[in-house]
């Protein structure tokens, strides 16, 4: 009798399961691309701040004309130079930011104890707001809320 049950309400179970997989289509919004594509070539890269309250990295950084899918989660070094907000003495008021920067990265590796992962450590020597309002890089809004423990790379 057991045996009959498990075979006739396993299989039921396992179709339930099956129907509750979400499927996200991730797309590039067309307003990325075109920002993208007018980077001009050059010594720089494009960085976009990513405020999380509980972790310590900067945000996203990437060469220009480089995709947002292929940027890096960084660690600023700020021995030269320190962070945007940090000197608007107002940590994570430029949260979503978009930023030309200068510098470079020194091929090592910083931990970040609340994420427990360790992050390529960037050398910032300048900077530059691109954007306070750029598009969207990101398939779930709640990777922009600061208090949301989620780490989100960018599409």
């Amino acid at each position: 009798m057991r045996l009959y049950l498990l075979g006739i309400v396993l299989p039921i179970a396992l179709l339930g399961l099956a129907g509750c997989e979400t499927t996200t289509v991730a797309r590039v919004d067309p307003a990325v691309a075109a920002a993208i594509a007018s980077e001009a070539p050059g010594d720089y890269f494009i960085g976009r701040r990513y405020y999380k309250r509980d972790y310590k990295m900067w945000g996203w950084v990437r060469r220009p004309g480089q995709q947002w899918k292929d940027a890096q989660l960084v660690m600023l070094n700020e021995n030269t130079m320190i962070a945007p907000d940090r000197a608007e003495n107002n940590i994570g008021v430029d949260n979503n930011r978009e930023y030309r920067l200068r510098g470079r990265f020194t091929g090592g590796q910083v931990y970040e104890p609340a994420s427990n992962r360790f992050y390529p450590e960037f050398v910032l020597t300048g900077y530059e707001v691109v954007s306070t309002a750029p598009p969207m890089i990101f398939g779930d809004r709640r990777a922009l809320d600061p208090r949301v423990r989620l780490l989100t790379p960018p599409l």
